[in-house]
């Protein structure tokens, strides 16, 4: 009569990857690398070994490479987001967003993978097919990520009666 109602959404979760080093972090860090390779060139050169400089450098350009490519994975995050009708996991970044798994919510399971009391693993399962999640979360925080889905999704399927 009024058009579909909107469904409730159980779970809206954003899990973004850890990231020890701070931005501050990172320009100390990388100072003392290219002061030490400064020290180092200035003394091969004085020793006579001229090449050695553009091989220091290429260590110091190595290691800007390896930390832009670090934070550029740090802005991908992914979304898990349930309602009564379906489950759904995302990839996103700020420039796209990508579906990565979809399914109805009356049908999917949580599985878990367990290592010595630790849970190494933690996917969405629907006919035979799975999906890892919440892969950047520790072992600990991956638990109470599972807890939380399953919680979630036990919730939505209520709501369909």
């Amino acid at each position: 009569m009024f058009g579909p109602v909107a469904s409730q959404t159980y779970m809206d979760a954003v899990i973004t990857p850890h990231r020890s080093l701070s931005e501050r972090g990172f320009i100390i860090l990388i100072s003392v690398v290219t002061a030490a390779n400064c020290c180092s060139a200035a003394v091969f050169v004085h020793m006579g070994a001229v090449f050695v400089p553009f091989f220091l450098g290429i260590d110091v350009v190595a290691v800007l490479v390896a930390f832009g490519v670090s934070y550029g994975s740090a802005r991908r995050i992914e979304r898990v987001r349930i309602t009564a009708r379906d489950v759904v996991v995302t990839h996103e970044t700020p420039q796209w967003s990508r579906v990565v798994w979809e399914s109805p919510t009356a049908f999917t399971r949580v599985n878990l993978y367990k290592e010595e009391n630790r849970i190494m693993a933690l996917c969405l399962a629907l006919s035979g097919k799975q999906v890892p999640v919440a892969q950047a979360l520790s072992p600990r925080e991956r638990g109470e990520f599972a807890e939380a889905l399953q919680n979630a999704i036990s919730e939505a399927r209520l709501e369909r009666g």
